[in-house]
């Protein structure tokens, strides 16, 4: 089933994305420097940066995958992962933050060069460079399947629109534009999550009443399982050991996030809007887990039930039981894809960022003028775009579990990158070389348990992954520098 949009929904898909635009082109006359274009002049307040880090992290995947847990058997056991967050979070502001405020950097990976070299710098700027275009070309597939189910616009040309707007306001506004569009997304797809709320409710026979009886009887209060293992991912010990090692590499070794607290007026005012996402990102996935519960006394209720996927339930109640006229479809559309556009607008302006820092400016003894150094970022961001579109419409090819087979490759940095960064603070001896072979280690690692375990019969839970890829890399680090030799001064022979 396909839903006619009416002139409200389509009046309301026009204004989100001619407002993102809009807010790109008033900041276009301010970009007159690197630092402006990539870092907002480093004067961006705390709070606008809470809300761009919060959207960023909320995919299209997120606003309809959350909800599909909370429909099905996990319910709120979900949140201890969100309890690892906020600890790795808290880890990230007092380890990581500081050495990202030690000198004008534009990417997280000059740190690593300070520490070991050009060639463990660049290895972390491309292992992030191709995991996160190709993670964000996928969620951009994803989004684009949303309007080809629920609007019945062609997925080629949905990739091409949603992409398209976001390339115009990240290419003219630069982190400026990507941060308040982030906070007008960010209220936007939250607006969209409480509204489906009460649509739901007022759909059910008794309202709360039937919700509440409901989730007693079928046990979907519960939220703690202390039980510990390996392959259930919705256990304490995934949720906080695995949630805090993937919330340290992901807000503490990726340029996505890194950007952000660069482009903060102090370290203390991006440490606040770090802690201060964790506990909003809690609140978050209680909302749409609760839609997701809601959903699931909604379908208790139905005679027929078609047999969907949990992350599917959702989209099917738009489809068949959102009230017609009222705009609520182009709301929950809006809310859907500003969740898109917020991850893809900062993959875009990271991206360019990891080039211009990583691997353009080091080649200069005397760096370029700043016109022209804005004009090669800008050209660098309308590239990645074109990028993410292309392997968003080349995921039309593929099958499903291809898609999640890559979007866990794409998640694999993560721990990677911060075994890499904890080899910094931790192990003087680290050369460039050894940190190096200690990457290749820890993906070797991950590959193999993420596709040959499984063929015998062994699962790992995806929160254990960037603990195995941390602990691999960091040990197989510590391991090779200490093979070398070294002299009574502790230099490398």
């Amino acid at each position: 089933m396909i839903v006619p949009l009416d002139f409200i929904d389509i009046a309301i898909l026009i204004v989100a994305f001619g407002s993102a635009v809009v807010i790109g082109l008033l900041f276009r006359g301010q970009n007159t420097s690197i630092d402006a274009y990539l870092l907002g002049n480093r004067n961006l307040p705390w709070w606008a940066i809470l809300g761009s880090i919060v959207a960023t992290e909320t995919s299209t995947a997120t606003v309809l995958s959350v909800p599909g847990h909370g429909y099905g058997d996990t319910g709120l056991r979900f949140l201890q992962l969100a309890l690892g967050f906020i600890l790795g979070r808290i880890l990230v502001v007092v380890f990581l933050l500081p050495g990202f405020f030690d000198g004008k950097l534009l990417s997280a990976y000059e740190v690593l060069g300070r520490r070991f070299g050009t060639y463990t710098k660049r290895t972390a700027s491309i292992l992030f460079l191709v995991t996160r275009n190709m993670g964000d070309g996928l969620r951009l597939f994803l989004a684009a399947m949303v309007l080809e189910k629920i609007a019945g616009w062609p997925l080629v040309w949905s990739a091409i629109v949603v992409g398209g707007v976001t390339i115009l306001y990240t290419y003219f506004g630069g982190m400026r534009s990507v941060v308040w569009n982030d906070c007008v997304q960010f209220v936007i797809y939250n607006i969209g999550g409480i509204a489906a709320v009460f649509v739901i409710v007022a759909n059910l026979p008794d309202g709360w009443t039937s919700f509440f009886e409901f989730a007693h009887d079928r046990n979907k209060w519960t939220m703690i399982d202390g039980t510990f293992s390996l392959s259930n991912p919705f256990n304490l010990w995934a949720g906080v050991i695995g949630g805090a090692a993937l919330s340290l590499g992901s807000h503490g070794t990726d340029q996505l996030m890194v950007q952000r607290y660069l482009s903060a007026r102090s370290q203390r005012d991006a440490g606040r809007a770090i802690l201060w996402s964790g506990i909003i990102v809690f609140a978050q996935f209680a909302l749409f887990l609760l839609i997701g519960m809601l959903l699931a006394c909604f379908y208790s209720n139905q005679e027929t039930m078609p047999i969907l996927r949990n992350d599917e339930v959702f989209t099917h109640f738009m489809l068949h039981s959102f009230p017609r006229n009222t705009g609520l479809i182009g709301l929950m559309l809006a809310a859907i894809l500003a969740a898109a556009m917020s991850t893809l607008s900062s993959s875009l302006s990271a991206s360019a960022s990891a080039v211009v820092g990583d691997w353009w400016l080091p080649n200069y003894e005397t760096p370029p003028s700043e016109k022209f150094q804005v004009v090669v970022t800008r050209w660098l961001t309308f590239a990645f775009g074109i990028l993410q579109i292309g392997i968003g419409i080349w995921a039309s090819t593929f099958d499903k579990s291809v898609v999640e087979n890559a979007l866990t490759i794409a998640g694999f940095s993560a721990g990677i990158l911060l075994g890499v960064f904890a080899l910094g603070i931790a192990s003087e001896k680290t050369s460039d070389l050894s940190a190096f072979a200690a990457a290749l280690a820890g993906l070797t690692v991950l590959l193999i348990v993420q596709f040959v375990l499984p063929m015998w019969g062994w699962k790992v839970a995806f929160p254990w992954l960037p603990v195995i890829g941390a602990l691999t890399t960091f040990g197989s680090g510590f391991a090779f520098s200490n093979l070398r030799s070294t002299d009574s001064k502790g230099k490398y022979k």
